[in-house]
C-alpha cells in the first residue's frame, strides 16, 4: 500500500503502469506498446482516471488490460481508480517507445517502420526480416496470430516471420 501522504502524479502513475504487461506480448507494457492516452490524478476526491487507447477496435486483450490497470493501482488503496477505453485517441505504431520496440525485436518480431502523416498501406509490403534483415520480404498475410501483426516470408533466409503492423 501507499501511504496517504504520498504525493501521487502523473508520472508516479505512469511509472507503476510501466509493471502492466501486454497479455499477448509480455516482454511489452502497455506504455511502451503506446496504449496509455492520459492519466488524470485528482488529489483532492482521490480518484485517478487512465485512458487506454487499444491497437486495434475490438482487441480481445483489452478487458484484461483494463483488469491488470486496476490491478497494479490498487496499492493507491486511498484512490478510486477508473479505466477508460479511449477510442477517440487512434493508436498507431509511431505511438511505441524504443523500449518497446527493442521488446518487440527481442520477442522476434520484425518492427514497424515510422512513418509521417498519412499511413500508406504499402508500407506493409517489404518488412525487414528479424533473422538476416533482408528487405526482400513477401507479405502472406496482413493478419497474423493477432490483428496487430502480419505474416511475411523472407525470400533471402526462406524464414517466416511475422511483424507488428505499422498502422
Amino acid at each position: 500500500m501507499v501511504d496517504l501522504d504520498q504525493h501521487i502524479d502523473e508520472q508516479s502513475v505512469r511509472s507503476l503502469l510501466k509493471s502492466v504487461k501486454d497479455p499477448e506480448i509480455p516482454l511489452l507494457s502497455i506504455v511502451d506498446l503506446g496504449m496509455l492516452s492520459s492519466v488524470e490524478v485528482n488529489s483532492d476526491s482521490r480518484t485517478l482516471r487512465v485512458h487506454i487507447t487499444p491497437t486495434f477496435v475490438g482487441c480481445p486483450a483489452i478487458d484484461t488490460i483494463q483488469t491488470n490497470v486496476r490491478e497494479c493501482l490498487s496499492t493507491l488503496d486511498s484512490y478510486t481508480v477508473e479505466v477508460v477505453v479511449d477510442l477517440a485517441t487512434p493508436w498507431s505504431s509511431n505511438r511505441l517507445t524504443e523500449e518497446g520496440r527493442q521488446a518487440l525485436a527481442a520477442h522476434g518480431l520484425a518492427l514497424p517502420p515510422r512513418f509521417e502523416g498519412a499511413f500508406e498501406p504499402e508500407i506493409l509490403l517489404n518488412a525487414e526480416c528479424p533473422f538476416c534483415h533482408s528487405t526482400n520480404t513477401k507479405l502472406v498475410s496482413p493478419f497474423g496470430p493477432t490483428l496487430c501483426r502480419a505474416l511475411y516470408h523472407c525470400n533471402s533466409c526462406l524464414q517466416g516471420f511475422e511483424q507488428f503492423k505499422a498502422i
